[in-house]
């Protein structure tokens, strides 16, 4: 098996795909850009089952037009709680993978928050802070529909990595709607990257900030993300957000 990927297999669990990825390889690919894909996370039939849910509006707390507050075009809907299974799976799940590398982060650019070991902890930390409502979210595009540049913020408690699935074959059920990273370096220009997915693969991102390397020691950059306009079809995204939302 490859590196940063999973092998699509049936009734496999969520931690033992996470077992099987080279968290190494990983960690260094977040470290030099920012985002690290995992290809096959999900099967065509997850994929598909996921976005079917999208239909069914008792799944979820909200949905949010994207146009009415200048996000964009398109929608997206926020899960409710309980989340289902397989979503509350891949949270729990990756969350202890990934607080090694945001507290590293975060001692690298001389942030004091620490994130515990577990997610059931972390979310403990949120409902103190007021953040109690689930972020785990569904978007929608059609033709001509995009997601403006942004952050994931929901409160001061945030958790700096993030995780999106694309639900939806490219050049089959979609044309264009390509993920777009950009990060702003200080006294720089923004760089831009298109980041390639395929039906099933995750990206993991920063979700604000990361630390840098440079002549004069480490510093701190910022990103954003989003969607680039859809020419044709639909595309479905599943979003994994590790904190809540006030």
């Amino acid at each position: 098996m490859k590196c940063g990927s999973v092998r699509q297999e049936y009734n496999v669990s969520a931690a033992e795909r996470a077992d099987r990825l080279d968290w190494g390889r990983l960690s260094d690919e977040l470290d030099a850009q920012g985002s690290a894909v995992i290809h096959e996370l999900l099967t065509p039939g997850e994929c598909h089952a996921l976005a079917r849910l999208y239909d069914h509006s008792a799944r979820f707390r909200s949905t949010v037009v994207m146009s009415r507050h200048g996000f964009g075009k398109g929608e997206y809907k926020y899960f409710s709680y309980p989340l289902p299974g397989l979503v509350a799976e891949l949270r729990q799940t990756f969350y202890p993978r990934l607080a090694p590398i945001a507290n590293r982060w975060n001692e690298r650019m001389r942030i004091e928050t620490r994130y515990p070991d577990t997610h059931k902890e972390f979310l403990a930390r949120c409902v103190k802070a007021g953040q109690a409502r689930p972020t785990p979210l569904l978007l929608q595009y059609g033709p001509d529909e995009y997601n403006c540049l942004h952050q994931d913020l929901y409160g001061e408690e945030i958790f700096p990595l993030q995780l999106a699935i694309l639900l939806s074959v490219p050049g089959v059920d979609f044309t264009g709607g390509e993920f777009v990273m950009t990060e702003q370096r200080p006294r720089m220009q923004s760089r831009a990257e298109v980041v390639p997915l395929r039906q099933g693969d995750g990206v993991i991102f920063a979700v604000s900030h990361r630390p840098v390397k440079g002549t004069r020691g480490v510093y701190r950059v910022n990103l954003r993300h989003g969607v680039s306009r859809i020419r044709s079809g639909h595309r479905h995204t599943l979003g994994i957000i590790f904190h809540d939302a006030k």
